[in-house]
Order: structure tokens, then C-alpha cells, then sequence
């Protein structure tokens, strides 16, 4: 099963439970906005993107490595506009029958989807400015 979402509010958890013992690993990844961006303290990141095509694209990317790494489900949120320092930006959960396929899983995902899911980050620092981030999502 693939659930992937993109919010504009506060990310909650996956509340999944395993109940088909099928799946030996859960690996739950969260990403977290820092309170720096370039060694400048942020007010916050703004995350842009291009509606229907990110959600899309990170749909077709959570298909494509359930097959490639035998993954049983993943599930993705991601936020999108204002997100303070301190709170989420990203949760990922994968359940697959081992934990390397999850891990591999994991990171592979993780890696495609900063390349090409059409999501934007900008830091605004504490004086106004806005600059783009290290990495562009």
C-alpha cells in the first residue's frame, strides 16, 4: 500500500499498526527544519511546489521503490508553506519484510525524491531576507 500526501499544516505520524505479520521492519524517517540555514539563524522555511505534479511525482517515486526493493507499504507526508524550526517538514514510514530493504529503501527514496519531486525551499532569514537552501528541497 502507497499513501503519499503533501500539507500545508502540522505533519502528524502515521498511526499504522502491523497487523498482517508479514512485515519484520518498520523504519519511520522524520525531517526536521534546523534553526540555521548557512550558519544564519531562519525565522523559517518556506517550502513552494507545483501543484498535482508533486503529489504525482511522489506517488509514482513511493510505487516505483516498493517494487525495486520489495517494500510491503510506504507512506509519505510532506509539508509545504511555513515550517518553524523545530517542527517536521518530511515523515516517511516503510514496513517490508527485513530491515535492509527498508534502509535501502529509505534512502533511495529520500535521494529521488529531492531530485525530482518539484519542491522548493527557501529560508527566510531572522532579518527578512529570503534565500534558497543548500539543498533546493
Amino acid at each position: 500500500m502507497v499513501i503519499v500526501e503533501i500539507a500545508n499544516k502540522s505533519i502528524k505520524s502515521f498511526g499504522i499498526t502491523n497487523d498482517d505479520n508479514q512485515n519484520g521492519a518498520e523504519l519511520v524517517f522524520n525531517g526536521r527544519v534546523r534553526g540555521t540555514e548557512k550558519g544564519k539563524p531562519i525565522k523559517y522555511l518556506e517550502y513552494e511546489y507545483y501543484e498535482g505534479m508533486a503529489e504525482a511525482e511522489l506517488k509514482h517515486l513511493a510505487n516505483k521503490v516498493c517494487k525495486k526493493f520489495t517494500i510491503n507499504h510506504l507512506y509519505c507526508r510532506h509539508r509545504v508553506g511555513k515550517v518553524k524550526a523545530g517542527e517536521l517538514s518530511i515523515h516517511i514510514m516503510i514496513l517490508s519484510k527485513h530491515r535492509k530493504e527498508a534502509i535501502k529503501a529509505m534512502d533511495w527514496f529520500i535521494f529521488e525524491l529531492k531530485k525530482n519531486v518539484p519542491i522548493w525551499k527557501w529560508a527566510i532569514l531572522n532579518d527578512g531576507r529570503k534565500i534558497p537552501s543548500d539543498c533546493m528541497h
